[in-house]
Parts: structure tokens; sequence; C-alpha cells
């Protein structure tokens, strides 16, 4: 990687940027004087600010650097994370689903799943979801610290260690409104800093013509057409013929249903800005209004990824490196400096550098600042977003369910402040186990095949099928995380060895092309299962009454009154955002 050397002021753009986000957790603290305050920001956020806190808490590291990465590895077909993978989520969430959220007055995801099924599934889900948003976060810490090491040189553990304790300061000082405003700031950071990244790639290989005709001759030296990385739908009939590695049923069932669904639906994370809100029109209109720079979101975070591969580099490398390398992106070495190879001798390069090798390659003196900042920015609002979920769950339905039920207010607010340390420091301790992927949208995606994919499957029938039962839902849960441990457990993607990535029950399928591949098919048969088990197990047991599900499920729920204009109304942003949606996937078909 290129050693790259910051002037005073990219240092002065940094130093301004800790101190403004810790300064909002100081001026914030005077206002936490309970729980409510801390955990759910006394649910008096106005529906443009927790709206743009919506998407940057997932704008995190993992999304600006792993769809960067994903950009260089299978090119325009990324973009459907976006068109297929979050959007339609976005305006489901927004126009069904919270006002279950909202309407039950639930302080979190697991608390509704108590209201609406059980304690035994809350209960689940709360440790698995506390499971998954620290493992989440450590991947965040470790996409920075490497980045501070491969890019400027820095102790990557110090690296780490100083970004999450900057991240502490502000959560543990304002929770969730001090995470909440400073996601405002970083929206807005990341934009700026990532559009001249964009903007100075395209005028140096020609614009998106002369992108296009490079990577075309990429596409064919990896054995694809010409547009196969430039043309999101047209190779999606066959699985060998896109760098997906998948076909459009696995695409569109495991990424656009599941997956997709999956997160935005029932994931806390992005669903406690929502109920944040100060109204239940702000709750609906909140993942409305975040998906129109949503759908934007590709061009600024994937194009950079794209471009990397076609860039040839200013300065070298170090040798091995350079010699492996595609574009300016560099392979994988071990600690002596050799290429890291796959078992088919196949360099893995290092595509998570495909962004950071882009900031290293055009962003002179204060430029450069801001773009690292930006990348500071996303690290942190995705690392606090996983961290104010966690702190909540853990107090309110694990420590305050089977800890101590009747302590005061004032003892869970220092709870969930200790909690806040627990998990950074957790964090921390996870972060090295992404190490094992050159993609780390490739392993985030995995996780949520294990976690989210069989509880959309849950929320689904429990918030549209009154006849769902606590049993059904519970036992759902576990067959589908126990199913997606299976087929992961016995595939395995082309030139990856038996561990992490699969193949631990031993391979009896035959090899995916690409990790992404074996991940929507883990996630399409963990729904599958739990949707059937959940089905099969309540009709052999007993349900709720109706009047004890009145509000949490569909049929039994008084329609949400429109109190906005008629162009705020969240029926008129989801028509606007679906229809710009659909033009975005024609324009690159």
């Amino acid at each position: 990687m290129t050693d790259v050397r910051l002037a005073w002021i990219d240092y002065v753009l940094m130093a301004i940027y800790f101190a403004f986000v810790i300064g909002i957790g100081v001026a914030l603290k005077r206002f936490m004087r309970s729980s409510t305050d801390y955990f759910l920001s006394g649910r008096a956020i106005p529906a443009w600010v927790a709206g743009l806190a919506f998407i940057s808490a997932n704008l995190g590291a993992q999304e600006v650097i792993g769809m960067g990465a994903s950009g260089a590895k299978y090119g325009i077909a990324t973009s459907h994370f976006y068109w297929i993978g979050a959007i339609p989520a976005m305006v489901f969430v927004g126009v069904f689903m919270m006002p279950f959220y909202y309407g039950s007055r639930a302080r979190s995801v697991p608390e509704y799943l108590k209201l609406r099924f059980d304690e035994k599934t809350r209960a689940l889900n709360a440790i698995s979801f506390a499971v998954m948003t620290v493992f989440s976060s450590g991947v965040s810490l470790y996409a920075m610290g490497k980045l501070f090491r491969l890019l400027l040189g820095w102790d990557e553990d110090a690296s780490m260690l100083v970004a999450a304790g900057i991240v502490l300061a502000y959560i543990f000082l304002g929770g969730l409104t001090s995470a909440i405003y400073n996601e405002v700031l970083q929206f807005f950071l990341i934009v700026f800093g990532f559009l001249p990244l964009v903007l100075l790639g395209l005028k140096d290989v020609g614009g998106w013509e002369g992108l296009q005709a490079r990577l075309m001759t990429h596409s064919v030296t990896q054995g694809y057409a010409p547009t196969a990385y430039t043309q999101s739908w047209a190779f999606m009939g066959d699985a060998t013929r896109n760098p997906v590695g998948v076909e459009w049923f696995g695409l569109a069932m495991g990424l656009g249903f599941v997956l997709s669904f999956g997160y935005w639906c029932t994931d806390f994370l992005v669903v406690q800005r929502a109920m944040a809100a100060d109204s239940m029109t702000a709750a609906r209109r909140t993942p409305l209004i975040a998906a129109i720079p949503k759908m934007l979101f590709p061009f600024l975070v994937i194009l950079p990824g794209m471009i990397a591969l076609t860039v040839e580099p200013r300065r070298e490398a170090t040798p091995a490196a350079t010699v492996a390398r595609v574009g300016i992106i560099p392979a994988k070495t071990t600690d002596a400096g050799e290429v890291l190879r796959d078992t088919n001798a196949r360099p893995v390069i290092d595509y998570d550098l495909a962004t950071p090798a882009m900031l290293a390659h055009y962003l002179p003196a204060g430029l450069l600042g801001l773009g690292l900042t930006a990348l500071l920015a996303s690290f942190m609002s995705g690392m606090a977003g996983n961290v104010t979920a966690f702190n909540t769950v853990w107090t309110y339905d694990i420590y305050q369910s089977y800890f101590k039920r009747d302590a005061s207010d004032a003892h869970y607010l220092w709870m969930g402040r200790a909690a806040t340390v627990g998990g950074i420091a957790l964090s921390v301790a996870t972060a090295y186990v992404a190490a094992a992927f050159n993609n780390i949208m490739d392993v985030l995606q995995l996780v949520f095949a294990f976690v989210n994919a069989p509880l959309f499957a849950t929320f689904l029938l429990g918030m549209f099928w009154k006849r769902a039962t606590g049993h059904g839902a519970f036992w759902g849960l576990v067959a589908g995380t126990l199913a997606a441990a299976f087929h992961h457990g016995i595939s395995l993607p082309e030139g990856a060895t038996v561990g992490v990535k699969g193949g631990f029950f031993g391979v009896l399928l035959s090899p995916y092309r690409s990790e992404l591949a074996q991940t929507f098919w883990t996630a399409i048969i963990a729904w599958t299962v739990c949707f059937t088990v959940t089905i099969a197990v309540s009709l052999a047991t007993k349900p709720r009454p109706d009047e004890e599900l009145t509000g949490l499920v569909y049929a039994l729920t008084p329609k949400p009154t429109e109190e906005a204009a008629f162009w705020q109304r969240p029926g008129t942003l989801a028509v606007v955002v679906l229809i710009g949606t659909l033009l975005l996937n024609l324009i690159f078909f």
C-alpha cells in the first residue's frame, strides 16, 4: 500500500472533528435525566433528523469501505444492495411496520417480540442481537484499524483503541441523542468527503463511458462478457456469467427479500432511530426520508471501487503486492511479505483497500484530510449505532428482565452507561475475526443470514397472521438459525478453505461461485425453515385471544391517521421512492 504523508491541515481537520463529536456528547449530557432520554432520546427527534440518522447509522465504515470493495469485486451489480436490497424494505418498514413498533410503545425490537409472542422469544432475539451488534461493531473497528495501518502506517491496535475511546466518550455522555446528532453531522461529512474522490476518479478515466471501456478489458480477463461489470441485471440468468456468482432467483429472494427485509425491518440498530421520532407520522416518514439519499449512494461508495480496478498506480507499493495487484488494489500479503493465495493458487486481492487506495491516489493535502475524516465519520456512525442498540437491548431486555427487575430508573441509566463501556470492549475483542475475509461486506451479510433472515420470517407471521404463537415463533427461530448453520457447514465458496467460510460439516454441495452466493442461499434456507416451522408449531399450539393482540397484529391495529401535508405523507413518499428506484434499475439494466 502507498505510504501517505499527511500535511498539517489534514491533522487539523481530523482534530476538529474529534473535538466536535466529543463536544456534542458533553453538551447533551445534562439532558440525560432518565433511561428514556438515554436510550430513546425521549421520543423527541424530528423526522428529518431521525431520517438522516437512520441512513447514517447504517452508513458505517463497513459500508463505505465494504461497498467500495464489493464494487471492485462485483462491479455495478453491487447496486443491488441498494436498489433491491434496501429501498423496498425501507418503504415496507415505514408504511407497514412502524405503526406496530411505535404504537406498541416497545422500547426495543426484542420487547415487541415479548408483547407479540412471549418471554422466551424475546430472550432468544435479545441474546442473538446483542452478539450480532458487538460483532458488527468489531468489523467496523477492524476496518478502521486496518485502514490506519496500511494507509498511514499507524499501529493498528493503538488506532483501534483511540477510535473506540472517542466513540465511547460521546455515547457514554449523551446516549442515543448524541449518537443521532453526530450521525447527522457524519452523513454530510461522508457526502462531502467522498464526492471529490468520485469526481476526480471519473475525470481521470474519461467519465462513465471511459470507465465502461476500461472495465471491459478487466471483465474479459476474468472470463465474463465485456459489459458484465457495468450492467446490473443483464447477466443474472446464469450464475457463471456474472461476477457475483448468483442467478436472479438467489439474488432476488436471498438479497432482495430475505436479507434486506430481515435487516431493515427487524434490526434494532436502524429501527431505534425511527422509534426515537417525535410522533407516529414522523416515525413512519423516517425510513422513507432516509430512502431518498440511499437511492443515490451507489454513485458515492460503489464507483470508487470500480474506478480503482482500472487505475495504474503512480508510485510502487511493496514488490510482492505490486506483482499481484489489480489496478491500484494490492493483494493480501503474509507477515513475511509474500502474496497470500487461495486454494486455486490465485492471489487473494485485498478488495477492502479499494477505497483507501483511491484516497491515497487522488486526494491532495486538505482534501485528503477531508476524505480521511469522512472515513472516520463513517466508522463512528456505524460503531455508535451498534453500541447504542446494544446498550438498550442489554439493559432493558437482558439485565432488567433476568438480573434486576425492580431497580430505580437511575440504576438502569447507570447500567446503560456501563453497557456502553462493555460493548466497546467486546467490539475490540471481536475486531480480529474479520481479518479472515477479503471483503468485510461478505462477513456482515453472513452474520445477517444467521440472525436477521429467520427473524424476518417470525416478524412477517407475527404481524400479519394472528394465529402465530409464542411456541411457534421460538422454535421457528431456533430451527431457522440451525438450518443456516447446517447449510453453511456443508457448503464452501470456490477457492476457500474449510473453516469460518464453511465446510466444517463436510463439503457436501458443489462449491458456490462466490461467498455472496453462498450467503444468499444460506439466508433463503434459514427464512424458509423458520417460516415453515413457525406455521407448523403454531397450528399445533394454542393461540392468544384477539384482545391480547390489539395493536400488535395488522388486522387488529387501528390504521394511523395522516396528519401531514399530502407531499409529506408516508404513502406519497413511498410512491416517489419506488418510482425512482425502478428508473435506476432500468437505466443500469
